[in-house]
Order: structure tokens, then sequence, then C-alpha cells
């Protein structure tokens, strides 16, 4: 944006080039790549490493899919440092042994038991469903990766305009006054830090294109 840097922006015959366009046809190339080159060899390889740079410039400009607008330097734009950071957390406990749905807590004599399997996964991906359901969208990712993390975004209270608050909250005012205190304390507590590291990863919105996004009338 400020014309710095090796790439700057592509706009050929006037027209801008977002990241997502060559993301796109990056995933394409590298999915199909890894379908016809098989698990193992260079080519399968070329073909994860393709697609990996083509899932990054997708993820790069997820605010832009999300609104249909050019937000990136906006407000609206951390969506995509937010949605980026956690495919970076959850794609490092992949790869650091996790298997989802808690199969890596079960033995290997129970792992020979395919309805106990089954089960074990139906049963961690309800209590991450119940997360999300409680507002709690990045408990429910974890929780389905790490075992015993959406049991708790399970069992607390959910976060004040989620679906099972407007739900089961609705004629409970006190759960309801609970709920909102919590999370006040909580995005008080993390907030901040927060927000630093994401101004650290994909710098500062900035405030006139902010205010320009918060002006402009939602499309039809």
């Amino acid at each position: 944006r400020a014309g710095r840097g090796p790439f700057k922006n592509v706009t050929p015959g006037g027209l801008h080039i977002h990241h997502v366009v060559p993301g796109v046809i990056l995933v394409i190339i590298g999915g199909f790549g890894a379908v016809g080159a098989g698990r193992y060899g260079f080519a399968g390889a070329l073909s994860a490493v393709i697609f990996g740079l083509g899932a990054g410039l997708v993820l790069d400009e997820f605010a832009l899919i999300l609104h249909l607008d050019d937000v990136y330097w906006s407000e609206q734009g951390r969506k995509s440092v937010e949605i980026v950071v956690v495919t970076a957390a959850v794609v490092a406990l992949v790869l650091g042994g996790f298997v989802p749905f808690g199969v890596n807590d079960l033995t290997a004599e129970e792992r020979q038991s395919r309805g106990l399997v089954a089960m074990n996964a139906a049963f961690n991906f309800f209590l991450a469903l119940i997360a999300l359901w409680k507002g709690k969208a990045r408990t429910a990712l974890f929780g389905v990766i790490v075992p015993f993390v959406a049991l708790v975004g399970a069992i607390r209270l959910a976060r004040p305009g989620s679906p099972y608050a407007k739900r089961f909250y609705a004629n409970r005012p006190h759960a309801r006054a609970k709920a909102g205190l919590r999370a006040f304390h909580h995005d008080r507590r993390w907030a901040r830090p927060r927000r630093r590291f994401e101004n650290f990863i994909g710098g500062t919105p900035d405030p006139e294109r902010s205010a320009v996004s918060l002006e402009k009338p939602p499309p039809p």
C-alpha cells in the first residue's frame, strides 16, 4: 500500500489484482497436483508447498472475501489477521502431533475398536458445537484439536449476543448479567495484548479508512 517492497500492488490496465486471485489459482494447482502426484516424492512435496502458498494468500484477504469489499486496512480487515493467527496455531498443533477429535488420547488397544473411536470423535465434535453455539469460536476450533478445551467452552457461560444466550438467557436476568460481566472482564484483560500482537503482524488499521468504512452504506 505504501509502494515499498519487491511486489507492491499488481494493477495491470488499472485493475487491482488482490492477493486472493493468485492464491486461489495456486490452491487449485497445488490441490490437483497433490492428487495426481501421490503422497510421497518430490512432486507431492512441491504440490504441498504450492498449496500452502496459495492458502496463505487466500487467508491474507479473508476479510475481503467476507465483506466483499477492500477493508484490509480498516478495522474490519483485522479478521484477516485473526484467521491467519488461528490457522497457524491449529497447523502448529497438528504438526506437533495432536489428532483432531481427541483420537490421540486413545490407547493402541482402544483404537482397534472403530465404534469407540467414532464415539470419541462424535463426543468431542458435539462439545465443540456447543462451544461454538455459545459464541466461543476459538475455543470450539482449538477444542477440535486439543481434548477438553471444547469441554471448558461448553460448560462455562455463553458470551452475550451468542445464539445460546439469546435462546436460554432471555428470561434469566441473573445469568445474562453474569455472562456480560464475565465477558467484560475477559475482554478487558485480553483485548489490549491481542490488539498489540495483531498490530505487530498486520499493521495498525488506518483511522481514515475505518471512518470511511463505517460511513459507507451497506450494499443492497
